[in-house]
């Protein structure tokens, strides 16, 4: 477990955004030349899936991301943190498959084919959504068993860029993962973060995104520990990770930045010992979390004053007399209407010397 400790101190960093160039739908004077684009019938659009045609065209950071997908296909089109190309996936709505799959089923975190005779997922293209409500397609291109976990099967994922009719790997890039792959996720989150369960609908959840994070740290929503099940554990998750104290779904953290989690059920406990990823002598608490964002703060973890946060979600907190969590863990700022104690989640930062 100790192993496993420092292994995630290491790799616990908020998360790049690397969006994908397309071609503009109009020329600006002055701007550069754009190829022409040909639409493509559905035989041959298929026909191209699953072939890695599409390399990523862009190197951009643009923050940090829920689902780890790209923003938007247009690399020169401002997107808000809280846009992606692919936020769900349809598992009834099969558009195309090789092996005679009607539809998908989600078996904790693997994906299986109905009709069980008809085979296996890879090659199926998905009905999914965007954020903003469009249609877009996905490929299951390939499953890769985690070797750590038996019950998590990486995808490999290919949406159809309806604009440069090509398929591209929705999910963002960054220094340590350059080429992401999906976790499969029962329901479906919105721009402001919340999760709801959709029948039929599912997250293909990419690497260097909150959501599938999560679940490799050790909350898995399907699972239980000591008869509590740990889908509220998860969701509270995805709002440390991102540090989005308001449950808006805005995150407050700069890129790289080293968090340490721990919560009541011992899924992830304290870390006790300096490392190479974490100094003892920085740590410093910073916020209990419930799944609809914080229950309480001590500090911020990119260390913007406190009052942009009360601004941005007014009515929200209130501050007060200290708050002591135990293990020396205070709040200076909690949640109307809720007890800190409550909360399922805390994490430690650290200060900038």
């Amino acid at each position: 477990m100790k192993a496993l400790k420092k292994s995630l101190l290491a790799s616990v960093y908020l998360l790049l955004t690397t969006p994908v160039f397309a071609a503009a739908p109009a020329p600006s004077p002055g701007s550069r030349p754009e190829r022409a684009v040909t639409s493509l019938s559905a035989e041959e659009r298929y026909a191209r899936r699953c072939q890695g045609q599409a390399p990523e065209r862009s190197n951009n950071p643009q923050g940090t991301a829920l689902w780890g997908t790209k923003r938007t296909w247009d690399s020169e089109q401002a997107a808000d943190e809280r846009s992606s190309v692919l936020v769900s996936v349809d598992s009834d709505d099969v558009r195309k498959s090789e092996a005679g799959v009607r539809a998908v089923r989600l078996e904790e975190g693997r994906l299986v084919a109905w009709p069980e005779a008809s085979g296996d997922v890879v090659g199926t293209v998905l009905q999914g959504t965007a954020s903003d409500g469009q249609p877009v397609e996905v490929a299951i291109c390939g499953a890769e068993p985690s070797p750590e976990d038996p019950e998590l099967v990486w995808y490999r994922i290919e949406a159809w860029n309806a604009v440069s009719q090509e398929w591209e790997n929705p999910c963002l890039a960054d220094g340590r993962v350059p080429a992401p792959r999906a976790l499969a996720v029962r329901g479906v989150w919105d721009g402001s973060g919340a999760r709801r369960d959709a029948p039929g609908k599912l997250t293909l959840a990419c690497e260097t995104g909150a959501i599938s994070k999560c679940v490799r740290w050790g909350y898995k929503p399907w699972a239980e520990r000591d008869g509590k099940s740990l889908a509220d554990l998860h969701q509270a998750c995805t709002r440390m990770a991102r540090a989005d104290y308001c449950g808006n779904g805005r995150s407050h953290t700069r890129d790289n930045t080293v968090i340490d989690l721990y919560d009541g059920l011992g899924v992830q406990s304290r870390t006790t010992e300096s490392s190479a990823a974490w100094d003892m002598a920085r740590a410093a608490f910073e916020a209990a979390w419930a799944p609809d964002g914080a229950a309480c703060l001590a500090r911020t973890r990119d260390g913007r004053a406190m009052e942009t946060i009360l601004q941005e979600c007014p009515g929200r907190f209130r501050t007060g007399a200290a708050v002591d969590l135990g293990d020396g863990d205070r709040c200076t700022v909690r949640r109307e209407g809720m007890s800190p104690g409550t909360a399922l989640l805390r994490n430690r930062s650290q200060c900038s010397r």
